[in-house]
C-alpha cells in the first residue's frame, strides 16, 4: 500500500466523494479556509480533504459511510486504499453567548482538536476588487450570516473557555482580515489573545501581515501568543503582484526582516509562513524561498491550493499529486535539518498539520514514494 504522505497529497489534491456526507464533524463551504473541506483521520492523524469542489466532485476516491464502530473504508477506482475515521461535531458548537450568539459564529473546531477563529472577518484587500487576494472567501460566510464581522476577546475567551472543557481543544489558531493602520491586524490579536490566556490556559496562534513595527511582535507575545504566522501564500514576486495586488505591496523584503525580528520573539520554529503550491510558482521557487526560511528558524508550510467557489480563482486547477510530491519530501527534509518539526510548534497551522501531508513526509518522508 502506498505510504501515508502519498495518501493524504493524492486526497488532498482530487478530493474525495462520501456516500454520507453527513458523517464526522459538519463541513462547511464558503468561508476563511479550510474550507470546502472533512475533517478525516488516517492512520491516527487527522487531514483536511476537499469534499464541496469540482476535483472532488470527480475524485477516484470514494468514502464508504461508517460502520457500527465509526470506520469507514476508502476507495480508489473500486480498489481499496485505507480506512479512515471521522473527528465528531464539536458539543461547544450547540452553545450561544448570552446574547443569542452561536459559538460557531465565533469559532469553530479545526481538525479533531484546533479551535480557529477570523478575528477581524472584514479586510482591506477584500473589499477593493483592485486590491483582493483573488483565491480569498473571508467574506462570504460574513455574507452568509454564518459568522460575525469582530469577535470581541470577551466572546473569544468565553469560547475558549468551554471549546477546552467540552471538547479537549488543545491549542487556537487567531487570523484576521487586515484593518486599515500600521500593526496589520496586530493589535486586536494582542487584545484578544490577552482575553483568552485571562480565562483558561490555551497555547495560542496569531496570523497577521507583518506589522510596519516590529514592537508588535513583543507585544504579541507579552499578551499570550505563543507562535506567529506570517503567510507568504505566492513567493514569486511578480504572481504575487498578479494574484494578491493589494498583499504585494508588503515586499517580500519586509516579509523576511519582519520573520528575522519575530524569530528572535517567539523563537526558533515559532514563527511559520503558508505557502499555497499550485498558483504558479515553480516547486524550485518554492524550494529555494524555504530553504531560506528554514535557515532562519521560520517553518514553511506548504498547503495544495484549494479552489473556493465564488472567487476569482474557483475555476483554476489544484495542484497534481506529483507537484506536491516535488515539493513536500525535500522540504520535510529541509526542516528536519534546520532542527524544525510540527510537533515543536506551540500552536497553529503547523503543529496542527491537517491541510498538508507535511508532517506526514516529516514522519514517514525515510520510506515514503509518490503514487502512480
Amino acid at each position: 500500500m502506498p505510504e501515508t504522505g502519498s495518501i493524504i497529497t493524492d486526497l488532498q489534491t482530487r478530493g474525495m466523494r462520501m456516500i454520507d456526507p453527513r458523517a464526522g464533524a459538519d463541513s462547511r463551504r464558503g468561508g476563511a479556509g479550510p474550507t470546502d473541506h472533512k475533517a478525516v483521520t488516517i492512520d491516527g492523524m487527522t487531514f483536511m480533504i476537499p469534499v464541496h469542489t469540482h476535483a472532488a466532485f470527480d475524485s477516484p476516491y470514494l468514502v464508504d459511510a461508517p460502520d457500527e464502530s465509526g470506520r469507514a473504508r476508502v476507495t480508489k477506482d473500486g480498489a481499496f486504499v485505507a480506512d479512515v475515521s471521522f473527528p465528531k461535531r464539536a458539543s461547544f458548537l450547540d452553545l450561544a453567548t448570552a446574547d443569542g450568539v452561536p459559538y460557531g459564529h465565533i469559532a469553530q473546531l479545526h481538525a479533531k482538536d484546533v479551535l480557529a477563529t477570523t478575528v477581524l472577518q472584514t479586510c482591506i484587500r477584500y473589499e477593493s476588487r483592485k486590491k483582493t487576494c483573488k483565491f480569498c472567501a473571508i467574506g462570504q460566510s460574513l455574507a452568509a450570516g454564518r459568522t460575525i464581522a469582530h469577535k470581541s476577546p470577551a466572546q473569544l475567551a468565553e469560547v475558549a473557555a468551554a471549546a477546552v472543557r467540552l471538547d479537549g481543544v488543545k491549542h487556537m489558531v487567531m487570523t484576521t482580515g487586515t484593518p486599515a493602520g500600521k500593526d496589520r491586524g496586530a493589535k486586536v490579536l494582542a487584545e484578544s489573545a490577552e482575553a483568552i490566556r485571562a480565562a483558561v490556559d490555551l497555547p495560542l496562534q496569531g496570523q497577521c501581515e507583518p506589522p510596519e513595527d516590529d514592537a508588535w511582535h513583543r507585544r504579541m507575545k507579552d499578551a499570550g501568543i505563543d507562535s506567529l504566522g506570517m503567510h507568504l501564500e505566492v513567493v514569486t514576486p511578480g504572481l504575487r503582484a498578479e494574484i494578491m495586488p493589494g498583499k504585494a505591496q508588503v515586499p517580500l523584503e519586509k516579509y523576511f526582516d519582519s520573520f528575522a525580528a519575530a524569530v528572535e520573539v517567539f523563537g526558533w520554529g515559532q514563527v511559520s509562513t503558508y505557502i499555497l503550491a499550485g498558483l504558479g510558482d515553480t516547486a524550485e521557487a518554492i524550494l529555494e524561498i524555504s530553504e531560506k526560511l528554514t535557515a532562519m528558524g521560520v517553518y514553511p508550510f506548504v498547503v495544495p491550493f484549494v479552489p473556493v467557489s465564488g472567487t476569482p480563482l474557483e475555476s483554476h486547477p489544484a495542484p497534481t499529486p506529483a507537484f506536491m510530491h516535488s515539493v513536500l519530501p525535500s522540504l520535510a527534509r529541509m526542516i528536519r535539518e534546520n532542527g524544525m518539526s510540527a510537533g515543536d510548534i506551540k500552536a497553529g497551522c503547523g503543529r496542527c498539520g491537517a491541510c498538508s501531508a507535511l508532517s506526514a513526509f516529516e514522519k514517514f518522508a525515510p520510506r515514503e514514494r509518490a503514487i502512480a
